[in-house]
């Protein structure tokens, strides 16, 4: 891990100004925009401020990551947080962004009392399983994710 370029890296609560550079990050990730997408997830999340944090590396936001404290549904205790997206420029990624993104939001969200976070990835993306078990995360008790197709 290249200690002197983290040492550089500030990170800091999402503030709606930071849409712009979170939209091409994930364009630069997925291989199209989604402002839309983001339009609903940065601004009603600037309620959260300990939880939605971005990586900025000389006033360049770099990555960011995205979570809420939500117990009460499904039977979960209000002591849960989830981890709901995060993502790395891919020209910084593998160079240690992603996990201080994550332990400071996991840090954040244990100063407040939450005991558990949760996430949700996809079984084939190997790399982002990988990134989580190297952070801790293990495979979660008796919660299974469901789906059922309505629409073409």
């Amino acid at each position: 891990m290249e200690e002197s370029f983290l040492s550089r890296i500030q990170i800091r609560p999402m503030r709606t100004d930071d849409f712009e550079a979170i939209v091409e990050i994930d364009r630069k990730i997925f291989g199209k925009a989604r402002p839309d997408y983001w339009r609903r997830i940065v601004v009603p999340n600037q309620q959260y401020p300990f939880s939605s944090l971005v990586a900025e590396l000389e006033g360049k936001v770099i990555g960011f990551i995205v979570g809420e404290v939500s117990g009460g549904k499904f039977g979960v205790p209000d002591t849960v947080g989830w981890l709901t997206t995060i993502g790395v420029d891919p020209d910084y990624q593998h160079r240690g962004v992603a996990r201080k993104l994550s332990e400071t939001f996991i840090q954040n969200l244990k100063s407040i009392g939450v005991s558990m976070v949760y996430t949700l990835v996809n079984w084939s993306d190997w790399d982002l399983l990988k990134f989580f078990r190297n952070m801790g995360f293990t495979r979660g008790g008796e919660m299974i994710n469901l789906q059922l197709k309505i629409g073409d």
